[in-house]
């Protein structure tokens, strides 16, 4: 990837604009199942909330946030092994490397911050994520048919997991 003025940081809470932006974005909004405004603010403040913790990354470009992932922390120490996470890409800079990049980050925050043994994710079929997450080395393991009900038809839960 070779884009100027590229950085990963931990992300702001006023980064919460971007994500609101992005998670509204028709280009995105289906892979993301929120319907109502309620949905959308609780989604983005639990996203953003985990960034207390430093457990949320925000890619930038010239300081600008194109790109957020963030680790969805176990509270309880029998399941605080393991996190789901997501990641979002401004549709503007998808397919520049910019969510290779983040999963990858994420992951080493994930094992080397967080001490984690373990990363998963569940995404919708037709997600361009899967390819990325298969070339971090994510396994599938997991497929639940009719899941999720986007427009007039039903896509499939696929679950993905990688120890760290």
């Amino acid at each position: 990837m070779n884009i100027p003025d590229y950085d990963i940081r931990y992300t702001y809470v006023t980064d919460t604009s971007y994500l609101r932006q992005w998670l509204l974005d028709p280009a995105i909004a289906p892979w993301f199942p929120i319907t109502t405004e309620k949905e959308l603010e609780d989604s983005i403040q639990c996203w953003i909330g985990f960034s207390r913790w430093c457990a949320s990354l925000t890619a930038t470009v010239k300081h600008v946030p194109v790109a957020m992932g963030t680790l969805f922390l176990m509270p309880y120490k029998k399941v605080a092994h393991h996190c789901l996470f997501k990641v979002v890409v401004d549709p503007k800079w998808q397919r520049k490397g910019i969510g290779s990049s983040l999963v990858k980050n994420l992951k080493h925050l994930a094992k080397n911050y967080f001490h984690l043994e373990q990363m998963n994710i569940e995404v919708f079929e037709g997600n361009p994520l899967t390819k990325i997450l298969e070339s971090q080395g994510f396994n599938f393991f997991a497929k639940q048919d009719d899941y999720v009900k986007v427009g007039d038809s039903y896509k499939a839960r696929l679950l993905f997991e990688a120890p760290l």
